[in-house]
């Protein structure tokens, strides 16, 4: 055998043994991809519920978040008309709190005015007069509650 002989053989031999080391390596990749493809069908089946229960909860929560839209937007009105009755009705509340302690200081002043006036000798004016100028006050009291309830 010549040498020319003997590297042709050699080198067909290191292919020959080349190739059965690409065959084992492919046989390996292909075990691999096969139990990949299990792997991947194991997972599938194990999502599938889980993705199915999230589904059923979004739209569960959804639904609350809905309700609970719906049910702010009746306790926002709820909410409104109750300040406009707080407000109608402070301003009541005040006059009323406010009527008795202010009725009680007039005629407090009234009365030590009185006090004053026989204690220097002066005159004290008459019943009739008194009389007078109550009518005037109640007049203009329900003339301006008039005005009041118009506007």
């Amino acid at each position: 055998m010549t040498a020319g002989e003997l590297v042709i053989v050699l080198a067909a031999l290191l292919c020959a043994i080349g190739f059965a080391a690409l065959v084992v390596v492919l046989m390996r990749v292909l075990d691999m991809l096969r139990d990949l493809r299990y792997e991947v069908a194991d997972l599938r089946a194990e999502t599938r519920p889980l993705i199915a229960e999230l589904r059923e909860t979004t739209d569960e929560a959804r639904t609350t978040v809905d309700e609970a839209r719906s049910d702010l937007e009746r306790f926002d009105r709820v909410l409104g008309s109750a300040e406009a009755i707080g407000d109608a009705v402070s301003g009541r509340v005040a006059r009323t709190a406010f009527s008795a302690p202010v009725i009680k200081a007039t005629g407090f002043a009234k009365g030590t005015s009185r006090a004053f006036l026989r204690l220097r000798g002066g005159s004290i004016p008459s019943d009739r007069s008194r009389r007078a100028a109550l009518e005037v006050g109640a007049e203009s009291e329900r003339r301006g509650r008039g005005r009041r309830r118009h506007s």
